[in-house]
């Protein structure tokens, strides 16, 4: 039995070897493709394409025996890797008359994100740090584009600091609140004005599937190129009100942080042990703490800065707190119909969103199940 059982191991190694070499292939064409898109001005990312190529991929393993979901998950975790390999080529300039780019905080980790991406479609980019200031009026004397990526507390008062731009200058900005910057740059800048707001960290690999929001300012007509070049990079883009932005990050961005937060003092506070927590948790519970400790993994007063930003932000978390109390008159009275009751109201509200999310949250549960085994 062991021998047959080495037999078997021994071919189950030859084929890995085999699906390395073809994933070695694969790359290399993903490479040779990057190329290709770059020469013609075409997004890295081709959601139609990937959802076609996945939808005939899931039919020929089914045909095959293969479960549908297990090629899906290989070729999806394939392209990703895709996705990471085609952003390190160069991308097509879309505007290559452009005078140069300043990137005002471009020390910054998102400043150094943005002036890698702008260099690599081939512009000029000068960056305007800190201890630049002296040179700013010089620096910016032959801009075709400004864009400011500060701290969010900075963001209003750099943008009034800044020099006068040429007229036909772009002015934007790279900050999660929208209404106040974009208020700012109409007012120092007569030119034409975008708000922009990437909906990701600075440590991604690609913007591939990545959301980038954009507001519209003055004279949108001439920084549409700027919104193709985005999403030539991988990017979908978002156009809506500064307003509507701001109100919808209230909940996205600052309860969110605010109640991971919370959860984080309250498990210090208890200080429980966390590898005991972590060994009795499956992947959810995990994926959950994993979810809330990333956060104190990164700047804290970066999240002060979003969650602080706005009144708007004190006063959800404040109905929050009201809700969150009432919820706990649930329990001290033990009203389980109540209870039932609102919990009904909540997938009412759900609607068809409640079963699609459970479906993309078991294809994350799997991974994190995945990534814990592997640790």
């Amino acid at each position: 039995m062991v021998a047959e059982l080495s037999q078997l191991r021994d071919k189950i190694d030859a084929v890995d070897k085999q699906m390395v070499a073809l994933l070695a292939e694969r790359l290399a064409l993903v490479a040779e493709v990057g190329e290709v898109k770059s020469e013609h001005g075409l997004p890295i990312y081709a959601p139609d394409r990937e959802a076609a190529m996945l939808a005939s991929r899931r039919e020929e393993a089914s045909l095959q025996g293969v479960p549908p979901d297990l090629i899906e998950d290989i070729l999806r975790r394939t392209m990703r890797e895709s996705y990471a390999s085609e952003n390190d080529s160069g991308f097509k300039c879309l505007n290559p008359e452009l005078r140069p780019i300043v990137i005002v905080g471009g020390h910054g980790q998102l400043g150094r994100l943005f002036r890698r991406l702008f260099e690599l479609s081939g512009y000029q980019v000068r960056v305007l740090g800190s201890k630049d200031w002296d040179k700013a009026e010089e620096m910016v004397a032959d801009a075709g584009m400004v864009v400011v990526t500060v701290p969010i507390h900075l963001t209003d008062s750099v943008i009034r600091k800044l020099p006068s731009l040429p007229d036909d200058c772009i002015l934007a900005d790279l900050t999660s609140i929208k209404s106040e910057p974009l208020q700012a740059m109409l007012e120092v800048h007569n030119g034409p004005v975008v708000g922009l707001h990437p909906m990701f960290g600075p440590d991604i690999p690609s913007l591939a599937k990545q959301v980038v929001i954009y507001c519209d300012g003055r004279m949108p007509e001439t920084y549409q190129w700027l919104l193709e070049q985005i999403q030539i990079w991988g990017a979908t883009i978002e156009r809506i009100s500064a307003i509507e932005h701001d109100q919808g990050m209230t909940l996205i961005q600052a309860l969110r942080h605010f109640t991971s937060f919370v959860y984080g003092v309250h498990l210090a506070e208890e200080d429980p042990r966390l590898e005991q927590l972590l060994a009795m948790s499956s992947p959810i519970y995990r994926l959950e703490l994993a979810m809330v400790g990333r956060l104190f993994a990164q700047d804290g007063t970066l999240y002060g800065d979003i969650i602080m930003s706005s009144p708007q932000n004190l006063a959800m978390i404040k109905r929050f707190h009201q809700r969150f109390g009432e919820a706990i008159k649930l329990l001290e009275s033990q009203d389980k119909s109540g209870f039932k009751q609102a919990f009904d109201q909540v997938e009412l509200w759900f609607g068809d969103f409640a079963g699609r999310f459970l479906k993309e949250s078991q294809g994350l549960l799997k991974q994190a199940n995945d990534a814990t085994h592997r640790g």
